[in-house]
């Protein structure tokens, strides 16, 4: 059995409802929860289920015990940022780099994964 099967019945178990209920409530075909036993969803639905419970893909997957979205890599200084400017990027634009680097994560969960 997938780890993806055994983690959305455990949640719709948590959550006092059956299977076939998480799939009227998702509009997702009658019985098509089972089938993941075995096979795999396409992603957006993997997404409903993940937004529906309130967990992360990467929990509902069994790639992370938590179920929270992952923390991002707090790894990378401001000086690692200003190496290749002699260490002169202007205050005022350390705030778009913060934005865009946390913009970058959110949409790319998958660049946070440690090789």
């Amino acid at each position: 059995m997938s780890a993806l099967y055994s983690n959305i019945k455990r949640l719709a178990n948590a959550h006092k409802i059956s299977l076939a209920e998480l799939e009227r409530n998702l509009k997702f075909s009658n019985g098509i929860i089972s089938t993941w036993k075995k096979g795999n969803p396409s992603i957006d639905k993997v997404e409903k289920v993940a937004n529906y419970f309130d967990v992360s893909t990467d929990y509902l997957l069994g790639r992370t015990a938590n179920p929270a979205e992952p923390e991002p890599d707090s790894t990378l200084t401001w000086q690692d940022l200003d190496m290749p400017y002699g260490g002169k990027i202007p205050d005022d634009l350390k705030g778009m780099y913060r934005a865009l680097a946390e913009q970058y994560v959110k949409d790319h969960p998958e660049s946070l994964k440690k090789d």
